[in-house]
């Protein structure tokens, strides 16, 4: 999906997007443009789309909902499978219904694999293979993550430099896909490369320093338990109503391990802060390489109003 392809309505330099790292602020920076674009927003984050999983997500409020209209929350149940197509597919029906009220369209939330499909276009690939991927488990279990990352750079070398061999789940999907294929997913996924420059986009990523960053994302993390993370992990799990998708979830896996007996909540939440921090590098890592975006300088200080100020005269 580009706009060479779309038609008007669909036009993705017209929407304007507010990202960042978890914790970086997004949803009441977002409410400010909202505001001030006369926009409704859609989410742009891959978790918010599970009913029921809300602490961990940290989706914007029933009031804020109320308030201005959001878009592409609690609309799967957690135990289905949902694409990046499937999520690209609704966010144009999306564009078309707000545009036919005349409202502007504001991306907001942070899954960077979302942002760049909506940008350069998607990949769709041929259909998940359970079994190939059951077996590349219990292969991983045998020889270890490395050896899978070893037998990933004999097929598509171009891939295997991209990725960390501890992200198994996109290393399983490449090795996958050229199975299906016989051909590198890296060849395959060349639209992604489309890039334009960044004032010819309204992408705007909210920048934090790391340590204020880190701060922050402990204090989120010490906030989800208070509320009681654990509490609706358990829900989720009574219900036997978790994917392996929604299993992963940063937060959720741990607590997961935890209600299991195989971690205390003390080493959970340690252990939860720490791989925030970790899936915050990667999203900024992930901004970086995304030409189209602009980057706003944050500080403890400034408010909303002062951050949206910022975005409109950059």
């Amino acid at each position: 999906m580009t706009d060479d392809t779309l038609d008007p309505e669909l036009r993705i330099s017209d929407c304007w997007f507010l990202t960042g790292p978890t914790a970086s602020g997004k949803t009441q920076i977002g409410m400010e443009l909202a505001k001030r674009l006369d926009a409704e927003i859609i989410s742009l984050d891959s978790m918010a789309i599970y009913v029921g999983m809300d602490i961990g997500t940290a989706k914007p409020s029933i009031e804020q909902r109320s308030l201005i209209p959001h878009h592409l929350i609690d609309i799967v149940t957690p135990d289905q499978t949902y694409s990046v197509s499937d999520y690209v597919d609704a966010a144009q029906e999306c564009i078309r219904d707000i545009r036919s009220r005349n409202k502007a369209v504001l991306f907001v939330g942070g899954t960077p694999l979302y942002l760049k499909s909506l940008l350069r276009g998607t990949f769709i690939g041929p259909p998940a293979d359970e079994e190939f991927r059951q077996r590349i488990q219990d292969e991983i279990q045998r020889v270890g993550t490395e050896a899978l990352h070893t037998r990933l750079q004999q097929v598509d070398p171009l891939s295997a430099s991209k990725l960390h061999p501890n992200d198994v789940r996109r290393i399983i999907r490449a090795l996958e896909v050229h199975k299906a294929t016989g051909q590198p997913i890296s060849h395959l996924q060349l639209q992604f490369e489309a890039a334009r420059k960044a004032e010819n986009c309204r992408v705007f990523v909210l920048d934090w320093p790391r340590p204020t960053l880190h701060q922050r994302i402990n204090e989120r993390v010490d906030e989800m338990f208070d509320l009681g993370l654990v509490r609706e992990v358990q829900e989720l799990e009574d219900k036997g109503n978790l994917s392996r998708t929604a299993r992963q979830a940063v937060g959720y896996a741990e607590v997961i391990a935890h209600l299991a007996g195989k971690a205390d909540l003390d080493f959970v939440v340690h252990r939860t802060k720490s791989r925030t921090r970790q899936f915050a590098k990667r999203q900024i890592t992930w901004f970086r390489s995304l030409s189209e975006c602009r980057w706003i300088a944050r500080q403890n200080d400034q408010s909303a109003q002062e951050v949206a100020d910022a975005i409109f005269a950059t």
